[in-house]
């Protein structure tokens, strides 16, 4: 019994130098991931101000995972101390919950001394997501979000079966996402699958032409800009 609470009382000194390597480390492949999230990354939140959090996030767990496996008592405290935290940041996108954890097994390999496996590890995987990405990007390239505001006059009818009509000329496939019709004014917003980037500017001078007044904005989901 005594060499048991001997060893929850006490704990074993903690190397600085090995502290700093791995917060280096950390920081170095924390950073890496911001701009692979930044770069890569498909969701239309603000991408540049939510990878800020990276960096903290995996030095974090880095300064954590250090302190309590030299303590039996360090890790039993933290279980009872992380089971009243609640976290009320509401993550929208399931990658940015992948990105998280990804900082997060950042901080846990590295706090674990395990720096090469975790270093090896975090290359492999954000590579991997590059070339998914990348052997993507030619597919998606001419996938867009159209949206379309079309003033109607008084007991005019929608005039949706005759966008749709004029989108088969142009438009490779078309997917009608949204309608909102009020106040005498159409908002629609379809998904459409372009056939050729020439076929973007002939599309809009259909559409004008065909109904004056009309405003179109086009959106590249997997280019939105992180503001």
């Amino acid at each position: 019994m005594q060499g048991l609470s001997t060893q929850l009382g006490s704990a074993e000194p903690l190397s600085i130098a090995a502290l700093l390597v791995a917060l280096g480390v950390g920081l170095v492949l924390s950073l890496i991931l911001r701009w692979h999230f930044q770069r890569f990354g498909s969701t239309l939140s603000n991408r540049a101000e939510f990878a800020q959090v990276f960096p903290f996030i995996a030095m974090t767990t880095i300064l954590i995972i250090t302190i309590v496996k030299s303590s039996l008592a360090l890790s039993l405290g933290l279980v009872g101390a992380l089971s009243i935290v609640r976290f009320r940041t509401p993550i929208k996108e399931p990658e940015e919950l992948a990105y998280l954890f990804m900082a997060i097994a950042i901080g846990l390999g590295l706090g674990a001394d395990q720096i090469v496996p975790t270093i090896t590890a975090a290359v492999v995987i954000l590579a991997s997501i590059a070339a998914l990405r990348w052997s993507r990007r030619s597919e998606e390239a001419k996938n867009l979000y159209l949206s379309i505001d079309c003033p109607l006059r008084e007991g005019e009818p929608s005039p949706i079966r005759e966008i749709e009509a004029l989108f088969s000329r142009f438009v490779a496939t078309g997917d009608l996402r949204r309608v909102d019709h009020r106040n005498g004014v159409l908002e629609a917003t379809y998904w459409i699958d372009m056939k050729t980037t020439s076929s973007l500017s002939e599309l809009i001078q259909a559409l004008e032409s065909e109904f004056p007044g009309i405003g179109i904005t086009f959106i590249d989901q997997q280019r939105v800009p992180a503001l």
